[in-house]
């Protein structure tokens, strides 16, 4: 039987089963994830050999690119909070100082233990940087009423730092074609860190309310068919984000910002649940694509050669650095140490950093560096993915009865109050 479609036979009945198996899947400890991982590894030569391509780096770049966008999109318009301070104080915490102490602190391991020149050692830990919004959704702000501070902070942090780990993506691969700093840094401070974040802030908001203008008005003299009036969001997506890179700035802060300003500027409150509910939708299934191309792109002969670097950067990562920048990150704000300790374990890495990844390599990332970062990357993803989609579930399930319970007993408070 031709192989294509035995594969379409397979996925086929991969979609039907996470469909109609979805709320028994719900109670366990057990991630969609890690089951499309594991069905890759299945499809792949060590299974049933039925995926046998090795794309290019160009073709995982631009798969992984449109699921990291949609899945922005998604957490831009989950943000229910009033652009104060004071409300986005966790995720300023998690991106301002929480980012930069992960790359530092992976890029001092992977220099001075595995011997990785600096530029190679920085790009390595600004790819392992982003929190993964794709595969994240356990954890993630539910509907645009969440208010819960957890939910709230991992959403904003996973949107926004697949976006802001882009200027040391940048500083590591300048570094490894010039180790002179004098040569580029004043570039990069312009160009790369001030111009591309101020640019896709800009247009995060000025193409977004230019499309949300164009539809209302268009609207009042035109009936638009409900089933494509979602596409509205598709559009607002691949315009902000290609018009956002004409301009040099970072497409992906923009699409996130760009969520941000359609959630705000729709008052229809079914409208906005719609495209919501649209744009996971997309996600859903192209997270289905992604993680069964990962699983089928394992390779037992460099797993087990990089393993033991991986597992030092990783355990480290997900153990240590990840936990205790939280720590120091949230000091002085009055988090319990149930939310801290949560907000330090949900790390999650995956799409975001596949990105990063096939981003350097088509960027000039070659040769033992290359292979070194690739293999590191692949396999703190699948331990991520592991252990994140066994615990999730239950931490999750732990943490709204710790809500639960805090809530009764304040209303038994007042009671008593009274």
């Amino acid at each position: 039987m031709d192989i294509y479609i035995l594969n379409l036979l397979v996925i086929g009945s991969l979609l039907l089963f996470v469909t109609l198996g979805s709320g028994w899947i719900a109670r366990l400890p057990l991630s969609y994830a890690l089951i499309y991982l594991i069905v890759g590894i299945m499809l792949s030569p060590y299974g049933f050999n039925l995926i046998q391509l090795r794309p290019e780096a160009e073709f995982i770049e631009r798969l992984t690119e449109l699921v990291v966008l949609i899945s922005l999109f998604s957490c831009g318009l989950k943000m229910n909070r009033p652009l104060k301070a004071w409300a986005w104080n966790s995720t300023v915490r998690l991106i301002g100082l929480l980012m930069p102490i992960s790359i530092l602190a992976v890029a001092a391991i992977a220099h001075w233990i595995l011997g990785l020149n600096w530029g190679a050692a920085i790009l390595l830990g600004a790819i392992l940087a982003p929190t993964d919004p794709v595969l994240a959704s356990e954890v993630q702000l539910t509907h645009p009423d969440d208010m819960d501070e957890l939910r709230f902070g991992l959403t904003s942090e996973g949107g926004l730092n697949d976006a802001l780990a882009f200027p040391f993506v940048y500083f590591g691969l300048r570094w490894l074609k010039d180790s002179n700093w004098e040569n580029w840094f004043k570039e990069w401070v312009a160009v790369d860190l001030i111009w591309a974040i101020a640019a896709g802030l800009v247009m995060g908001i000025v193409v977004a309310k230019s499309i949300v203008w164009i539809d209302k008005q268009l609207r009042k003299f035109i009936c638009i068919d409900t089933l494509m009036e979602d596409f509205v969001a598709l559009s607002i997506i691949l315009l902000t984000y290609s018009l956002t890179e004409v301009v040099n700035g970072y497409g992906f802060l923009a699409v996130f910002v760009a969520g941000m300003v359609t959630q705000r500027s729709y008052h229809d409150p079914e409208k906005r649940l719609s495209q919501l509910e649209f744009t996971e939708t997309l996600e859903k299934l192209m997270e289905v694509g992604t993680i069964l191309l990962l699983g089928s792109l394992l390779r037992i002969e460099p797993i087990l050669k990089f393993a033991p670097q991986a597992l030092l950067i990783s355990g480290l990562l997900l153990f240590v650095i990840r936990p205790l920048g939280t720590w120091v990150s949230t000091m002085g704000e009055g988090y319990s140490s149930i939310r801290r300790w949560l907000f330090g374990w949900f790390g999650i890495r995956g799409v975001g950093s596949l990105y990063y990844l096939s981003y350097a390599l088509g960027e000039g990332l070659k040769d033992n560096a290359g292979e070194q970062i690739a293999w590191i990357t692949f396999i703190t993803i699948v331990i991520s993915v592991l252990l994140h989609g066994i615990s999730a579930t239950p931490l999750m399930n732990w943490y709204e009865r710790q809500i639960e319970r805090r809530q009764q007993k304040l209303a038994q408070l007042v009671r008593e109050g009274e």
